[in-house]
């Protein structure tokens, strides 16, 4: 399921493509918005994972399979910054999943004892496994312990990318220019959970989950970060988390706060969207 070995850019991105396609397939699964013959069966240790497939008899999979290849393709090319998938009733959102993507440079740097060149941040193969075994077995746990979904809610995802290096007519296959975005709207007080994150040392990829408090029952308090009002402002995204080395300083990204909270105009960001997805009447 996971790579053995990642000690080369492109064995990284390919660590993320898996990571992603995991993820989301843990959730539209866990959340039973597919039937079982949309998912394949593959194995993490001894944790059981269902991995969406393209399966012709059900559209809603298919779309889901061919959005997530879009954005492998932005993820490839380093353009896209936030992975938003949002489940939506009518007109709230019920549970909001964001995966934050980072690219790192590294500077080649030469062994003098084995005259080998290496990545002075390369990570070592192990941890980086263990970080993301780590983070699917958190999204597992997070899954089982979230309230029934309404019978009819709405998918979408948006991709927002990093403006500076992101061409303006690029668009993933699937994808279309999305629209400004603006505040989301919970129908409680919502609660965001810090699932993990990986990183590579080529690619950083955060999880981020933000539903109402009402519609957790338990889960580790680890997970749980500040309560915030009712809004959540994607404004927020534009934010970032630091972590310094040593893990001296850090600066949590909080994000749920008002649109009145953000001091000046609102960062325009280039965002991408396919078209929304109804799904009625699940069982």
């Amino acid at each position: 399921v996971l790579p053995n070995r990642v000690a080369t850019e492109q064995q990284s991105v390919a660590l993320v493509k898996r990571l992603l396609a995991i993820s989301v397939s843990c959730i539209t699964y866990m959340r039973g918005l597919f039937p079982e013959s949309s998912y394949g069966t593959r194995y993490l240790d001894d944790l059981c994972l269902k991995i969406l497939r393209e399966d012709k008899s059900c559209l809603g999979s298919l779309q889901i399979v061919k959005w997530i290849q879009g954005c492998f393709d932005a993820l490839e090319r380093q353009y896209v910054s936030f992975f938003s998938h949002f489940l939506m009733g009518f007109p709230t959102v019920t549970e909001l999943y964001q995966f934050k993507f980072k690219y790192k440079k590294e500077v080649p740097q030469m062994d003098i004892i084995s005259n080998q060149v290496t990545f002075g941040k390369e990570m070592c193969s192990k941890d980086v496994k263990e970080a993301s075994r780590l983070l699917i077995r958190k999204l597992y746990l997070l899954m089982q312990n979230l309230g029934p979904l309404p019978n009819d809610i709405t998918l979408s995802m948006k991709l927002l990318y990093y403006n500076d290096v992101t061409p303006e007519d690029y668009q993933p296959p699937g994808f279309k220019e999305g629209d400004n975005l603006g505040d989301l709207l919970f129908d409680g007080d919502p609660v965001n959970l810090r699932v993990g994150s990986v990183s590579t040392g080529f690619h950083i990829m955060k999880v981020r989950v933000t539903t109402e408090k009402k519609r957790m029952t338990t889960v580790e308090s680890t997970l749980i970060q500040k309560k915030g009002p009712m809004e959540i402002s994607h404004q927020g995204l534009d934010c970032d988390e630091e972590e310094e080395e040593g893990n001296t300083k850090r600066s949590c990204l909080n994000l749920a706060f008002s649109q009145e909270e953000v001091i000046g105009p609102k960062k325009k960001r280039k965002v991408s969207e396919p078209e929304k997805l109804l799904l009625e009447g699940r069982k």
